[in-house]
């Protein structure tokens, strides 16, 4: 037998030539695990400050901040190369920040935390307890919350970094050789494409608005808040500060909502300083709200789909849906915010059959389950202890043949 050889960990990178090598060489791999760590308490732009990269052969960090080093080589295996499988745990603001730099995402890609609602009743279980779980030992959180912004990086900090993708490494083939075993790989297809969906992570100010709570639907209230949010971007940005700097969404829409009259009036409204009554940005927001034009019917959010209003039978079958998903993701071993969201038996339970539930493998692992539930077709009954589901027909012919 071939003894396996230990993974290769490499200095820090910190120049193009040795970031070109190592790139054209994990190139020639199935799969790459990728971190970043940044700073983003003050900015608006996520600051990147290194990016761990590696497979099962070798891992190395790479410092964005060197000077003179262009990412070039690594964006492009991120989100040119689709002959490389793109690794990640959480991703969502790795995804985004690798977006800002180059428009693009990567792809294809691949989210261990994502995988792991498909076998296990985990959530959003967190890189330590995956390490944990997986591996048996526990992760050094010491460099946790560090600067990561700061130079130069302790040997320390590099190796806690370089740790989350070569755990990964491990990880991953173990975790799909699971999802293939018991068939949920095509139950994360949808999920897997909708983290790399560009659209999630354009910061166009026009669509902004759509991101805060909406203030019924009312169009010159929602004009308001659309105008005000792509405002509130725009300066955000100019200034390089997060969005809240500028005013936080509640604030946001309680101006869209009650529109002050006269820029003296900011003093009046809640979450915003004395400054604004007679400063430069006072009188830059008292423009916006002049400005803002209804919101067009076409852009008008659609109303959520429902059927009849619940009532207080319909308020008992969605709780009875409830305890469905619960007993199901406990038989199956699955997450049940994989399966559906609350939102959706409420609305199967109203009436609505236009459902993702019922569609796919949902249909197969639940959505039938509960549509028979709904119909009457389904029973709960308490066997040798526990609760379990019971088809109505069934229960007939076992009391037929007794």
């Amino acid at each position: 037998m071939t003894e396996k050889k230990p993974m290769k960990i490499h200095d820090l990178i910190t120049d193009t030539q040795t970031l070109a090598e190592l790139c054209e060489r994990l190139a020639q791999s199935d799969f790459v695990c990728v971190d970043t760590e940044f700073m983003r308490e003050n900015t608006y732009w996520p600051e990147l400050c290194l990016v761990q990269i590696g497979n099962t052969e070798e891992a190395a960090a790479i410092d964005p901040l060197a000077d003179g080093i262009d990412l070039t080589p690594l964006l492009d295996l991120l989100t040119d190369n689709e002959d490389v499988l793109k690794i990640f745990h959480a991703g969502g603001q790795d995804v985004e920040i690798i977006y800002n730099l180059t428009g693009k995402t990567p792809h294809p890609i691949f989210d261990t935390q994502i995988a792991m609602m498909a076998i296990s009743q985990s959530e959003q279980i967190g890189y330590a307890n995956l390490v944990e779980s997986w591996l048996g030992f526990t992760v050094d959180k010491g460099a946790r919350f560090t600067d990561w912004s700061r130079r130069p990086l302790t040997e320390r900090q590099i190796e806690y970094a370089i740790g989350d993708v070569t755990h990964l490494a491990t990880i991953f083939p173990r975790m799909l050789k699971k999802l293939i075993k018991t068939g949920r790989g095509r139950w994360l297809d949808a999920e897997m494409e909708k983290l790399a969906d560009p659209a999630n992570y354009a910061n166009e100010g026009d669509l902004a608005w759509k991101r805060i709570r909406s203030p019924g639907r009312n169009a010159q209230v929602l004009g308001r808040l659309k105008a005000l949010a792509a405002w509130r971007e725009q300066e955000a940005q100019h200034k390089n500060i997060p969005r809240g700097r500028i005013m936080r969404d509640e604030t946001l829409a309680d101006v869209a909502s009650q529109p002050p009259r006269q820029q003296a009036d900011l003093v009046k409204v809640r979450g915003l300083s004395n400054a604004w009554k007679d400063n430069d940005i006072g009188k830059r927001l008292m423009k916006i709200i002049e400005d803002a034009e209804p919101l067009p019917k076409d852009e008008m959010p659609e109303r959520p789909k429902r059927g009849a209003p619940l009532g207080k039978e319909g308020a008992l079958v969605a709780d009875l849906l409830k305890l469905l998903l619960k007993i199901r993701s406990r038989e199956i071993d699955v997450a049940s915010r994989l399966l559906t969201r609350s939102d959706e038996m409420e609305a199967l339970a109203s009436g609505s059959r236009d459902l993702p539930i019922l569609e796919g493998w949902r249909y197969e692992v639940f959505g039938k389950d509960a549509l028979d539930l709904v119909e009457g077709k389904l029973a709960f009954a308490v066997k040798n202890g526990r609760l379990k589901m019971t088809h109505v027909d069934d229960v007939e012919v076992e009391e037929a043949a007794e």
